[in-house]
């Protein structure tokens, strides 16, 4: 049983995953199974990005409101079905940001820091902590969005141009671009 690196799953599950939409897409009560697989980290991946726990349960529920109603739409492209309701989560937060004048905030573990700070070739961790949050903060959206996707969440370039609607190469470039852009707000 082969694991895909790029995406941490084996084939065996992906086809289980597969079999369990094809399921979905025939009688909407059998949604369950996906709903319970990827619920947490995707409420996790909201929650991360606001500051209200109850407003993050809400936009939760209507991302997978939204993913049951267009179960239809949904088309196999070789990335797991977590891809496709990433994207329907970034929209519903972007929604909840506008609709609500919700606070975004920046959440990050301390592991993720250092190992952010390594790469920026730092030995006073302590105070770059700090340092690394106010620069963390002081990023376009989009390109905090990026950092967060590829180092914190370790997903690949592949899965992440497929949540932002990229290409894997664009993934690429815009990722080292937001982390230089990261660097030279750090370096300052």
């Amino acid at each position: 049983m082969a694991v895909n690196p790029v995406y941490h799953q084996t084939d065996d599950r992906l086809q289980d995953e597969m079999m369990l939409i094809r399921r979905a897409k025939e009688d909407p009560e059998r949604f369950g199974p996906l709903y319970t697989k990827y619920h947490e980290q995707i409420f996790r991946y909201i929650y991360q990005r606001m500051d209200d726990e109850d407003l993050a349960f809400d936009v939760t529920s209507q991302v997978f409101i939204k993913a049951m109603k267009n179960l239809h739409k949904y088309e196999y492209r070789g990335v797991p079905f977590s891809s496709w309701l990433y994207r329907i989560a970034k929209s519903e937060l972007y929604q909840a940001f506008r609709d609500r004048k919700a606070r975004k905030t920046v959440s990050v573990e301390s592991m993720h820091l250092f190992e952010m700070i390594e790469e920026m070739e730092e030995d006073d961790s302590s105070g770059n902590k700090k340092k690394l949050f106010r620069c963390l903060s002081l990023l376009k959206d989009d390109d905090l969005q990026l950092i967060e996707m590829r180092y914190f969440e370790k997903r690949s370039y592949r899965e992440i141009g497929e949540i932002v609607e990229i290409t894997e190469n664009n993934a690429k470039v815009r990722t080292f671009r937001a982390l230089e852009r990261l660097k030279k707000l750090f370096m300052k």
